[in-house]
């Protein structure tokens, strides 16, 4: 991954983008081992009670609503005018993450909103003209038209996998809207131009599905095998998680979208520059091409055994200007590390509110 001819800041970008695996020294399920600007203070944060994965299965009836280019839908737990969550999700998965997060949060005292992405569940374009784009500026620009539509001013945004980047990016371009950050696995902003260096092998092969999805066997494929492709994801990317037909079924209806397929196709085809994104989004990927430093108060987590493409905590660390603190979890947490892992990752989202 070294490269005379990159600057820092890309090569940074490459380690973290296609990096190894996260640091492996961890002092408790809590442990906070990143900054030395960790959570200061004396006041002790509150304390969630214990809560089973796979406590909940659903939530109570979504909501819908038409914000920017979309029909968003979208669980909402807890009362208006309480301080606003906004918890996304990633790839192949979908707000099924959350179902144990949210009314532990909601029990908090927070308003908890969990909106399918573009391409997923009950979300859909309000026109068949639109163009499907999954790139990660125009899913981050969602975001900030359904936070307009609903009248939240700011929230705290917490994410992992698309979900991790979409809400990294909204702290990073719209510090303003984003009162703190929780993401799992640090810092996702890419761009096309870094991802163009090669990897060495065995870190390319991490990612041998985009390089399907850049075929259109791979987009026809996906296309047909939606559903046992996500189960496989599923099992490479949280390789401890015994989870159940049921659960992945849930989760599995919302790729029956109309337009998941050419989200998720564009998604990575624009990643590896094989496709283009629209020029509306130019001047915010620009942007996103310096890899701005986040400055709201953040805590970023990772599983102690996620079996996805995922960078060092030691590679990011310096991109978190603000208060910040790293946790690792432990207890064999894969990449959906919300719905393995629920407790924690509230607690994550509780706590960094009080940095």
């Amino acid at each position: 991954m070294e490269t005379t001819k990159m600057s820092e800041e890309i090569e940074y970008h490459r380690r973290r983008f296609f990096g190894a695996a996260a640091a492996t020294i961890v002092a408790g399920q809590l442990a906070v081992i990143g900054s030395a600007r960790a959570q200061a203070g004396g006041t002790k944060p509150r304390q969630l009670a214990p809560i089973n994965p796979g406590t909940n299965s659903a939530f109570a009836p979504l909501k819908q609503i038409d914000a920017g280019v979309l029909n968003v839908g979208y669980a909402d737990a807890g009362a208006i005018g309480r301080p606003a969550v906004i918890l996304l999700h990633g790839w192949p998965y979908d707000i099924h993450s959350y179902v144990d997060v949210a009314p532990l949060l909601a029990s908090a005292g927070y308003r908890v909103i969990v909106p399918y992405l573009r391409g997923y569940g009950a979300t859909r374009f309000l026109s068949n003209d639109t163009f499907r784009n999954g790139q990660q500026s125009a899913l981050a620009a969602d975001i900030i038209a359904l936070m307009d539509t609903l009248e939240i001013e700011k929230a705290i945004l917490a994410g992992y996998d698309w979900g991790g980047r979409t809400a990294d990016i909204i702290a990073a371009l719209w510090p303003e809207r984003c009162k703190a950050l929780v993401s799992v696995s640090g810092y996702l902003i890419g761009s096309p131009e870094s991802n163009k260096v090669p990897l060495p092998p065995k870190a390319e092969l991490q990612w041998w599905y985009q390089y399907y999805f850049a075929t259109e066997r791979g987009r026809a494929g996906y296309d047909k095998y939606r559903h046992d492709f996500a189960k496989l994801i599923w099992q490479i990317a949280s390789p401890k998680w015994n989870f159940d037909d049921a659960t992945f079924d849930r989760t599995a209806a919302s790729f029956d979208n109309p337009d998941h397929v050419s989200i998720v196709i564009h998604n990575y085809r624009w990643r590896l520059g094989v496709a283009e994104g629209e020029p509306k989004y130019d001047d915010l990927e620009k942007r996103l091409a310096e890899f701005p430093v986040i400055t709201v108060p953040t805590i970023t987590l990772e599983g102690d055994a996620n079996g996805a493409p995922h960078p060092d905590s030691r590679s990011y660390a310096g991109k978190f200007s603000g208060k910040y603190a790293h946790r690792v979890i432990n207890g064999g947490i894969g990449h959906n590390l919300p719905q393995e892992a629920p407790q924690a990752f509230a607690q994550a989202v509780i706590d960094v509110a009080e940095l």
